[in-house]
């Protein structure tokens, strides 16, 4: 595969270059295919790349959940695993990490960050109660919504501009959150629904002006606020670098503060902590613990192990410590950004600022001749794969799914193909191979016809739903 792009080196930017903060001890060998195989491959999956064999893909962007790289030490952890049935000592461990880190008094273990969601949806939410947050995630809306609550988006309207630079797109509208409060009243609010690095907006992070203003507009009507702190280590970051006042401070000082505005919050510790398997659910109110803590026993296994093996409580422990340090940070976003960086230059459009776990390409300004209802997104990560074996995921209308009142599909306004960057994976030459797949893909973009759907399953369709080509 040849490319156009130009090189990019530390000289020509003023500075000079950088490498990650690790090198490489064991590697996994990829599989390249032709041309031939992948258009059978896809076929065979229904043209959704969730359903493609992982033998088949070469460069896997379908997610940075749970497919992080694992350190020596988070390795030699899972020799120390006590798989005892109840009591075991890695959860101890794994419950003071979480309380060193991110403050919450109480921690119950979850099989991952979907567990999590499902036991604070049941514990916090009555039927017919509204649940604002600042843009929804596809899972936490579904627990949300089986859980009787009603979903109200009151982020900002720069989180749905793909081309704002606005540095904080996660944030939430304060304005629109008092009007909902005033129409539906307090004790019709479940609770604030916030996320740290908004990932349907492009990982878009949220300010500490904004969490404190939050804070106090709900202490004034009584009302909890709940964090999805999946990728708050990332949200930090982004503090340290845009907020004035904040630059002095590490990531673990910013991480510490944010969710000391907060009641509590769910983790899918695939992300940020930098394991395979493995989430918590953090709560600061002791009776709503207790209610949590019992009801795990229910879905997940005993409190003290929630689904987990006592090696995966073990490796999470020290994932927790590793995702702190801020080499890693910076290395980690570094590279995202320096894929952002190649395909800014060649032209292609997608989602700015770049955020913190992956490159959002914009499939409206992509393929601006296709409706959503041909799933443009999907048809881009269809066709990327189809270039170079590449593997993206949808993040549109697919994922939107839709009304539960009028069964209608949701219209985003934002329908992007998702780009993301699994942490210590891939090098920069990955990424160079990516960008001029892109760019080849964009080349092409006016032949593109869109999909139809074939299946549709009656939860989270972009899973498991199936395409033909129109």
């Amino acid at each position: 595969m040849t490319t156009n792009l130009p090189v990019t080196t530390g000289h020509q930017l003023g500075r000079r270059s950088w490498a990650e903060p690790w090198k490489i001890k064991m590697v996994e060998p990829l599989r390249v295919t032709s041309p031939d195989q992948r258009e059978h491959a896809l076929a065979e999956a229904g043209y959704n790349t969730f359903l493609l064999r992982s033998d088949d893909v070469y460069i896997d962007l379908l997610t940075d959940s749970g497919t992080s790289a694992m350190s020596d030490r988070q390795w030699a952890g899972l020799l120390l695993g006590d798989e005892s049935y109840a009591g075991s000592r890695n959860f101890y461990q794994l419950e003071e990490a979480v309380r060193s880190a991110y403050g919450y008094q109480h921690v119950v273990p979850t099989h991952q960050g979907r567990g999590a969601e499902h036991l604070i949806s049941q514990v916090a939410i009555r039927p017919g109660q509204y649940v604002p947050g600042n843009m929804y995630f596809t899972t936490t809306r579904a627990h949300q919504e089986l859980a009787g609550g009603v979903f109200e988006d009151v982020i900002i309207d720069e989180a749905h501009d793909p081309e704002s630079e606005h540095p904080f797109k996660g944030n939430v509208d304060i304005a629109r959150l008092e009007r909902l409060i005033a129409r539906e009243g307090a004790k019709n609010i479940a609770y604030v629904s916030l996320a740290g690095t908004v990932n349907m907006a492009g990982g878009q992070p949220v300010s500490m002006e904004c969490v404190r203003a939050v804070r106090a507009l709900c202490d004034r009507h009584g009302i909890r606020v709940f964090l999805d702190a999946t990728r708050m280590v990332e949200n930090a970051f982004f503090i340290q670098e845009r907020e004035p006042g904040y630059a002095g401070k590490t990531i673990a000082e910013i991480l510490r503060e944010f969710c000391s505005y907060t009641d509590g919050a769910w983790m899918s510790a695939k992300k940020d902590s930098l394991v395979n398997i493995g989430g918590w659910l953090a709560l600061n109110d002791r009776d709503l613990f207790e209610e949590a803590r019992n009801l795990v026993v229910v879905y997940e296994g005993l409190h003290t192990y929630g689904g987990l093996a006592g090696r995966d409580m073990q490796a999470m422990a020290i994932g927790i410590a590793e995702s702190l340090q801020e080499d890693h940070v910076r290395a980690r976003i570094g590279q995202v950004r320096y894929l952002g960086d190649l395909l800014a230059r060649a032209g292609v459009p997608f989602v700015r600022p770049v955020g913190g776990h992956a490159v959002f390409l914009d499939a409206r300004r992509f393929y601006p001749h296709l409706s959503q209802d041909v799933f443009p997104a999907q048809t881009l990560a269809a066709e990327l794969y189809l270039d170079s074996g590449v593997r993206s995921m949808e993040r549109g209308v697919v994922s939107a799914g839709r009304d539960p009142a009028t069964g209608e599909h949701h219209y985003p306004r934002l329908e992007l193909t998702r780009l993301t960057i699994p942490r210590r994976v891939y090098t920069q030459a990955h990424m160079d191979i990516v960008a001029e797949s892109v760019q080849a893909v964009y080349e092409q973009r006016e032949s593109a016809k869109g999909l139809v759907m074939t299946y549709e399953p009656r939860y989270l369709r972009f899973f498991q739903a199936r395409f033909d080509r129109l």
